[in-house]
């Protein structure tokens, strides 16, 4: 049995971050690119390095990027927590309805400390 994989794209490979305009928060940014024309949702989500949730903002945990698209997202982190961030990773959503689907792509950077 063969089959093709197909997975979205995520730069850069290790995040650093950067003040933000507000006091005590930090930021960076990724690029989703999708190359998944089954998928058009993804999911934000950020890692200490025990791969525990970790405390993040930003505008869309969800978001939509379409097929051959790319969207920049920015995540905000505050300071106190810098120290245990260590990974950004984004996951595809998969719709209900789509059955042909049956495996979802999460893609994850790695946060320079």
């Amino acid at each position: 049995m063969c089959s093709v994989g197909y997975s979205h794209e995520m730069t850069p490979t290790y995040l650093t971050t950067k003040p933000s305009v507000a006091d005590s928060v930090h930021e960076t940014v990724i690029t989703i690119f999708n190359r998944r024309d089954d998928v058009e949702y993804y999911e934000l989500s950020v890692f200490d390095s025990n791969w525990k949730r970790a405390p993040f903002a930003a505008l869309e945990r969800v978001f939509q990027v379409k097929y051959l698209h790319k969207k920049n997202v920015t995540i905000y982190f505050r300071e106190r927590d810098l120290s245990i961030i260590t990974y950004v990773c984004t996951t595809s959503k998969l719709l209900k309805d789509k059955r042909t689907t049956v495996v979802a792509s999460r893609i994850c950077s790695k946060v320079k400390q």
